[in-house]
């Protein structure tokens, strides 16, 4: 697999030193999985395409959410848009920098209304 160097990687790395949610959005297959991994290897991943994943998530998101305690890489974030509201309020609790890592489409992400 060819990876391209992105300086980017530099950017969100530091960027999560300073604040607790970070989104990477932008088209399909344009490696916002793959950055976001190389950035946060040591955090946990999952993916909201898969179905089981989701119905985890939508049984008890805020349990789900606060099982990850080393920082976590949601993928597809999109796929269920309540998840805003528990990652604000988990985020404000815990007041832990980086914690969060969303991906997701760009066109939905800019459609979405977040106070």
């Amino acid at each position: 697999m060819l990876l391209i160097n992105r300086d980017l990687a530099k950017v969100i790395i530091e960027m999560a030193k300073m604040w607790p949610v970070i989104s990477i959005t932008g088209p399909r297959q344009s490696g916002k999985t793959t950055l976001s991994k190389l950035c946060f290897p040591d955090y946990e991943y999952v993916n909201l395409e898969n179905p089981e994943t989701i119905d985890r998530l939508k049984a008890d998101p805020k349990a789900f959410l606060t099982n990850f305690t080393t920082g976590i890489i949601i993928d597809e974030v999109q796929k269920f848009p309540e998840l805003f509201s528990w990652i604000q309020v988990i985020s404000d609790e815990r007041k832990s920098v980086g914690e969060f890592i969303l991906t997701g489409s760009e066109q939905f992400l800019l459609n979405q209304k977040i106070a």
